[in-house]
C-alpha cells in the first residue's frame, strides 16, 4: 500500500461543504437559543404545573388533602400511576423562597 491509499480523498469542495453545514448548524442552535429556548423551557415548567395540580386534586387523599370523591380517583388512577412517584416527591420536598423567585 502506498501512502496515497490510506489518505481519505476529499475534494475542496466536499470538505467546503462539510464545513458550511457546521457553520449552518451552530447558526441555527445560536438562533434558536436567542428566540425560542427560554420560551420552550417556560412552557414545560407550565405544562408540569398544570399535570402536579391535577394529580393534586385527583390524588390529594394520599397527602391528606381529600378533594374529589375516590370513585373518579380510582377511574383516573390507570393514567396516573406513571406520574404519581415524580409528583410526590415534588409535593413533599422542602421549598425555600428563592424557589418562588426562580
Amino acid at each position: 500500500m502506498t501512502p496515497n491509499q490510506l489518505k481519505p480523498v476529499t475534494s475542496p469542495l466536499a470538505r467546503l461543504k462539510a464545513c458550511l453545514r457546521v457553520v449552518g448548524d451552530w447558526a441555527r442552535g445560536f438562533i434558536y437559543g436567542m428566540t425560542y429556548f427560554e420560551m420552550e423551557q417556560e412552557l414545560r415548567r407550565q405544562r408540569a404545573d398544570l399535570e402536579h395540580l391535577f394529580v393534586l386534586i385527583s390524588f390529594g387523599d394520599l397527602l391528606g388533602v381529600p378533594i374529589l370523591p375516590p370513585y373518579y380517583s380510582i377511574r383516573l388512577l390507570p393514567y396516573i400511576v406513571p406520574m404519581i412517584d415524580r409528583w410526590r416527591r415534588r409535593m413533599l420536598r422542602e421549598k425555600d423562597l428563592t424557589d418562588l423567585v426562580g
